[in-house]
Order: structure tokens, then C-alpha cells, then sequence
């Protein structure tokens, strides 16, 4: 099949209040930030939006049907994980759930503990809802990031929730049935519930599977909020629609009673686009994952080649954690923000030294911005 998709032609965001673009204001920084990516999204669902644009009421709007059957339906056929439909919660976005899922678990003052490097709200949402932060560096063994079975035994005790990120922002892994068992077998001996972020598990880049926390076991679904999104397979991280799915009714009361009047309704344009991607959306997914594997496979030979930098391979998702601790300098997001290229630090994720670098853009924008890399990095 020929790819008729357009990936390369570089689109200027700048100017249109994109959080990855203007916040360096008029400097020339190339930003490789922020997860969203610099690619249109869908043809489907840009059409979708126009026709319930062209209806011209924008009113209080309920999931559709058809979403929820076409979301079960693929949770179903990708990963034989079987769904009801009175398990879903809608959502606006990722992050609300991870907080609710927060208020969910325990009470005021419990700990909760995740694994660092990981995305920054998870190290945020305890602290929002008034419960303690507990974390466990995740460890690098021969190149591949794995969690510290361990250490995580001991910080699970007298927990009330553990924070997963799978597939892994920012260190890019896909989990194996085995590691994913490991960690339930421990949560279900200390009676401590899971919070599964999903986000990502359509941007697989190598010839693994990701399994899903809760379709593992009864028991490990049992005590397991799921949750997921379309916005990072689909690029629609501005329009909010995300969901939790919880098989536990008890779980499931507690999560939905702890949203109300704190979280607002998904917007009509979120389930509009939602729907349009699941609907559509695999043909434009199957090239863009194309796409990003050689992107994917262009970072990984440069960083290599880059005195200072070192990465371990990506598995999934479209961003790179490179360790630049050996660079010799204290803040390396902020020396390569002066030499034009905008990474995030790795101290926002819980480990200093390191930066994120997402490669989810025209392969130009990146040659330029390794082409700045080397030359600060030869210039020092």
C-alpha cells in the first residue's frame, strides 16, 4: 500500500498559541518538548470536526454509542481484553484521572508510590490531593529500564496506590506479561490498587505487545483503573477526551463520586474526534508509525555518536530519555536551549541529568536541531 500521508512537510505552529512553539516567544529554539507532535492529524477526523462545526450548537454532549461499542471493540481485537461498557468514565483529559484515581485510593495522608524517571504529573497528583509521594528510581540493567521489584515491595507496604506509566514515559519500554504480573503480585499481596496510564499503547515501534494491566488476571482487574486516550496516537492533546475503565463497581463508584462538580463534562469536539479516530484512523496510524520508527532509528544513531549523550532504545512511544549526565554541564535542557533546541529536563520527571527529547516531527526539523546539538556540544 503507498503511504499517502504527508509527514514531512513541515507545518508553522508559531503564532497559534501552541504551548511547544511559543513559549520561547521570538527565539529561534526548534522545541522537542512538550508530547504532541508536528504532523496533521487525520483527514477523518479534521472532517468529522468541520461537520459538528457546520451544525453550529455546541451544547452539553453525551459519549456516543458508537464510540463506547468501537472503543470495546478494539480493546477486544488488539489485546483479547474483554470490556464493558458500564466499566468506562469519561474524561477531559489523561491527567484528571490520574488525580481522581489519587482521590480514589486511600485517604488524606496515605503515600502513594510511583517509579522515576516518569511523566511529571504523576510526581504532582499526590501532593494535589493531599496524600504523600513515595518514589522508587527505576533501574538500567544492560540498557533496558525494568522497575526495582524490591525496592517497589518495600514502598508498596502500607500503600494505597501504585502509579504505573505503560508503556513507560519517558524511557520508552513496553512492558513484557511477565514484569507487568510481577508488579500485580505484589500490589495484591499488600492490598495496594493500581493506577494503569495506557496512553500510549497504540505507538508500539517494535515487534512487541503491550498487554494491558488489567487484562492480565480477574483479581489484578479487580484493583486496577485503567486509563486511556486517543490524544497522543492521534495528535489531540487540545481536544480533551480520555477515559477510566474500572471492572471493580466499588472502585468505580468511589473514582465517579470524587469527580463530580470537580471535573467537567468531555466537550462535544472531544468524543467528535474520538469517534472519527477509532473509526478511521488506523490507515493514517499504520504510516505514521512508519514514520516514527525511522525518525526513532535516526536518534538513536546520532545520540550515539554524541560525545557526552547516551539513550537506551525506544520501544514505544515517540520520545527519547537521553542521559546527559557525562556532558559535563549542570542543567543540559538549559544548555541546549541556548544553542537552539528546546528538550525537557529530566529533573521535571524525577532525574536530573537526563533530558526527554520527542522525535514525533518532520525528520528536517530534527536534522536541524541535531545539527545545533553537535555543533554546542563540539563548541564547549
Amino acid at each position: 500500500m503507498i503511504n499517502s500521508f504527508d509527514f514531512d512537510t513541515v507545518i508553522d505552529r508559531r503564532n497559534t498559541q501552541a504551548i511547544k512553539w511559543d513559549i520561547y516567544g521570538k527565539r529561534d529554539v526548534l522545541p522537542l518538548w512538550v508530547a504532541d507532535m508536528d504532523f496533521r492529524s487525520p483527514p477523518e477526523i479534521i472532517e468529522a470536526l468541520h461537520r459538528r462545526v457546520e451544525h453550529g450548537i455546541f451544547g452539553y454532549t453525551l459519549p456516543p454509542q458508537e464510540l463506547v461499542d468501537r472503543l470495546c471493540r478494539q480493546l477486544h481485537d488488539l489485546f483479547d481484553w474483554h470490556v464493558e461498557e458500564e466499566w468506562l468514565t469519561w474524561l477531559p483529559g489523561l491527567v484528571s484521572g490520574i488525580n481522581i484515581a489519587c482521590l480514589t485510593a486511600g485517604e488524606i495522608g496515605d503515600r502513594i508510590v510511583t517509579s522515576t524517571p516518569v511523566y511529571p504529573p504523576f510526581l504532582r497528583a499526590p501532593g494535589n490531593t493531599g496524600r504523600v509521594l513515595q518514589t522508587i528510581p527505576l533501574v538500567n540493567e544492560h540498557g533496558v529500564w525494568r522497575h526495582d521489584i524490591v525496592a517497589l515491595e518495600i514502598a508498596l507496604r502500607g500503600s494505597s496506590l501504585f502509579l504505573l506509566c505503560s508503556p513507560h514515559n519517558p524511557v520508552g519500554r513496553v512492558f513484557t506479561a511477565e514484569e507487568i504480573a510481577a508488579i500485580g503480585e505484589l500490589c495484591e499481596r499488600e492490598d495496594v490498587l493500581i493506577c494503569s496510564d495506557e496512553i500510549h499503547n497504540r505507538l508500539i515501534l517494535d515487534n512487541v505487545k503491550h498487554i494491558p494491566t488489567a487484562s492480565l488476571s480477574g483479581s489484578l482487574a479487580h484493583r486496577t483503573i485503567t486509563l486511556l486516550s486517543p490524544s497522543k496516537t492521534f495528535n489531540l492533546a487540545g481536544i480533551g477526551c480520555a477515559c477510566s475503565i474500572i471492572s471493580n463497581p466499588k472502585i468505580r463508584k468511589r473514582f465517579n463520586d470524587s469527580m463530580k462538580d470537580v471535573i467537567p463534562h468531555v466537550g462535544l469536539f472531544g468524543y467528535t474526534a474520538a469517534l472519527a479516530a477509532y473509526t478511521h484512523g488506523e490507515p493514517w496510524l499504520s504510516a505514521l508509525l512508519d514514520y516514527l520508527r525511522s525518525n526513532r532509528d535516526f536518534v538513536e544513531r546520532r545520540v550515539k555518536g554524541m560525545p557526552g549523550l547516551t539513550m537506551s532504545h525506544v520501544e514505544a512511544t515517540y520520545l527519547a530519555w537521553i542521559d546527559a549526565r557525562r556532558l559535563g554541564c549542570n542543567d543540559p535542557a538549559g544548555f541546549f536551549k541556548e544553542n537552539g533546541v528546546g528538550l525537557w529536563c529530566g529533573g521535571d520527571f524525577g532525574m536530573p541529568g537526563f533530558v526527554r527529547l520527542n522525535f514525533g516531527c518532520p525528520r528536517s526539523l530534527l536534522e536541524k536541531a541535531f545539527y545545533r546539538m553537535d555543533r554546542a556540544i563540539a563548541g564547549r
